[in-house]
């Protein structure tokens, strides 16, 4: 079996030419940290077998960063197997550095130059740089492959020596820089007469003048977001969310009245609640998560997440982050596991540590249900600003704690950040199917199979007594025995009832089982979302809200606290388990005082109306505005300023 290594920078197209040959679906992103870890698929070409491996992005051999050094081992552990390095068609001039280093150490390389987009600023003579060069090169385009045979058929040719004039013993005996330097040199000869420039100009276009503006790139994004929420929980995902719960209503209930007629109470009981109310709420929810990733997608592959990456860069810097974490916190909107892996493409350890113990603050997908069930129930239409603002709370909560730990016990240097902004780019409706499965796959596959263990286990405990006999819907079950010793923690917050401490301990293992284990106390057998939104208000119901105030304060509470167990997981494998400890026990503290002082908040505005509580948190806000600035001025006059560490209240003579 032939080994083929797809070597190249970052944003040269690598993942989508792998997925292309091995008709696979990984992660693609025109941005740092997108491959994190080599990956590899066997494919058949021509009768043939390859095994590929995609390499993450590198600039040369020399790694400054986590997912450098993955490279750059991989590289060396293959040293006797094909190359493949991909070149951007429009960034020739940087990608050939990379492509000098590999020829200087006798790697057996083909030249791929990848014609990633249709405005071309290069016009280059493949075949006058394979004679200069003494190497293979190819013009592809990584998405089709068709193209893709003509290099292919050569993999199996035979090694040549590349040509390189600079290389000699003076040029391995000049400094790093001076060697540098010959290089780029060689590589500006190489341009000059195997390139033809063209009118284009890459990389730029107008919509930058608004998306990278100081004033507009923020409220640009927020209302990019906006729209997304609304196309999620309303509008078209709501629609279809709606249509799919009332089809399975019509499949499950015909099964269940089956069911019910020759099996005993607690096995009928135990299909209807667990099993069938388990998949029904899954499988209605599916169309507003596929939707949320797809979003998403498109942002990532368009070109635009880059620019977020550098608007927020500023911002992050102040906490003790990059634009590089901007990645990994936008991924916990998906999935925190995911987003938390992704933290080990950071530079430093202390950086390393807050990227991920920042990402569960995001409000992940998992929690889309919760949103839509209990925040629908009482606010409406007005519950895609409550989203909106859950959204938000997340941020600046991972911000803040980031900032904390950074003043604090993670102290940290100030991170390098590099980044280069791709031309926008459309997203191609193959590649629109290929993100709609791959999601879909995944949502059923490792989301719905836990959440249905989770029901199974769940329902058990509600079902039975400590004594293991059956006691149905009203006698004390194992379940609300646990509840009731937990509820009373929770009264503060305006959610005490055994239940719902219940089902916040069933979310640990998945924050979607909030739901279903909802709808299983509330006994609604249907997955459809009105039912289960409408019996958490009704007074007769186990699960039950009195107020708004209750429900902010339960979302908030669902949004904040401690992670989910795979996520948890997660970062015992990354940062250490001192630090996964450390972590649940901060989310969960954050998470109560936030939502005690969400409800309290909440409270007061429905008992004493919005203009007075206004008003006195603006008088409490100058008071003790008042104090600190009081206070700053005696710590500064005590050195009488005389240094420059009065600025920060040093208290220095």
């Amino acid at each position: 079996m032939k080994k083929l290594l797809l070597v190249g920078n970052a944003n040269c197209g690598k993942t989508t030419l792998f997925n292309t040959l091995t008709n696979s679906f990984e992660h693609v992103g025109n941005w740092h940290g997108v491959t994190i870890a080599e990956k590899k698929k066997e494919f058949v070409f021509d009768g043939n077998d390859f095994l590929l491996f995609d390499i993450p992005g590198i600039y040369s051999l020399n790694a400054f960063s986590f997912e450098e050094q993955v490279a750059i081992d991989a590289i060396l552990k293959n040293k006797e197997e094909k190359i493949l390095n991909l070149c951007d068609k429009n960034n020739l001039q940087r990608n050939l550095y990379l492509t000098l280093c590999l020829l200087e150490n006798g790697f057996d390389t083909t030249i791929l130059i990848n014609n990633i987009d249709k405005k071309n600023i290069y016009k280059i003579d493949t075949k006058k740089l394979s004679k200069m060069l003494n190497v293979d090169v190819f013009e592809i385009d990584a998405k089709e492959k068709e193209n893709l045979k003509n290099f292919l058929k050569n993999t199996k040719n035979c090694f040549r020596n590349a040509i390189l004039p600079y290389k000699n013993n003076d040029f391995l005996q000049k400094s790093i820089k001076e060697q540098a330097k010959i290089r780029y040199d060689y590589i500006d000869f190489l341009i000059k007469n195997c390139t033809t420039k063209t009118n284009e100009i890459y990389g730029k276009s107008k919509i930058d003048k608004f998306v990278l503006n100081r004033f507009f790139a923020i409220p640009i994004f927020f209302a990019i977001m906006i729209l997304i929420f609304y196309l999620t929980f309303f509008s078209f995902g709501k629609l279809l969310s709606n249509g799919l719960s009332n089809l399975l209503s019509l499949v499950s209930s015909s099964v269940v009245s089956w069911l019910k007629g020759g099996v005993p109470p607690w096995l009928a009981s135990f299909f209807e609640t667990a099993i069938f109310g388990g998949i029904n709420i899954v499988i209605s929810f599916l169309p507003q998560v596929v939707i949320m990733f797809l979003a998403l997608s498109i942002l990532e592959d368009s070109g635009y997440m880059s620019r977020v990456a550098f608007v927020f860069d500023d911002l992050l810097c102040k906490v003790g982050l990059s634009g590089k974490s901007v990645y990994s916190l936008l991924m916990g909107f998906g999935c925190s596991t995911t987003a938390i892996m992704t933290a080990r493409t950071m530079d430093e350890k202390s950086a390393k540590i807050k990227t991920a113990l920042a990402c569960p603050y995001m409000s992940c997908s998992a929690k889309i249900p919760i949103y839509a069930v209990v925040g629908g129930a009482v606010f409406g239409a007005n519950n895609l600003w409550v989203i909106f603002g859950l959204y938000l709370l997340g941020v600046v909560v991972s911000v803040c704690v980031s900032s904390i730990l950074n003043k604090t016990i993670l102290k940290g240097k100030k991170q390098n950040f590099i980044l280069e902004f791709p031309p926008y780019r459309k997203m191609s409706a193959k590649r629109v199917l290929l993100v709609l499965w791959k999601n879909t796959k995944d949502f059923l596959l490792k989301i719905g199979s836990v959440m249905l263990a989770t029901n199974v286990i769940v329902w058990f405990v509600s079902s039975f007594s400590l004594g293991c006999s059956y006691v149905g819907e009203n006698g004390a079950s194992m379940l609300q025995s646990l509840g009731k010793i937990v509820a009373p923690i929770f009264v503060p917050l305006g959610f005490g009832s055994w239940a719902i401490a219940c089902s916040l301990l069933a979310g640990f293992v998945a924050k979607e089982v909030v739901v279903s284990s909802i709808a299983m106390f509330n006994k609604i057998n249907s997955n459809s979302q009105k039912l289960i939104s409408k019996s958490i208000l009704m007074p007769s119901s186990v699960v039950f809200f009195a107020s708004k105030a209750s429900v902010l304060s339960f979302l908030v509470f669902c949004l904040l606290y401690t992670p989910c167990l795979s996520s948890v997981i997660m970062l015992s494998k990354e940062v250490g388990k001192k630090w996964a400890f450390f972590a649940v026990l901060t989310q969960f503290f954050v998470a109560y005082v936030l939502s005690f002082f969400v409800y309290n908040l909440a409270f007061a505005t429905e008992v004493f109306g919005a203009k007075k509580v206004f008003v006195f948190a603006l008088f409490a806000g100058v008071v003790l505005l008042s104090i600190y600035i009081i206070y700053r001025h005696i710590k500064n006059r005590k050195c009488g300023g005389r240094c420059d560490d009065c600025k920060r209240g040093c208290g220095k003579i």
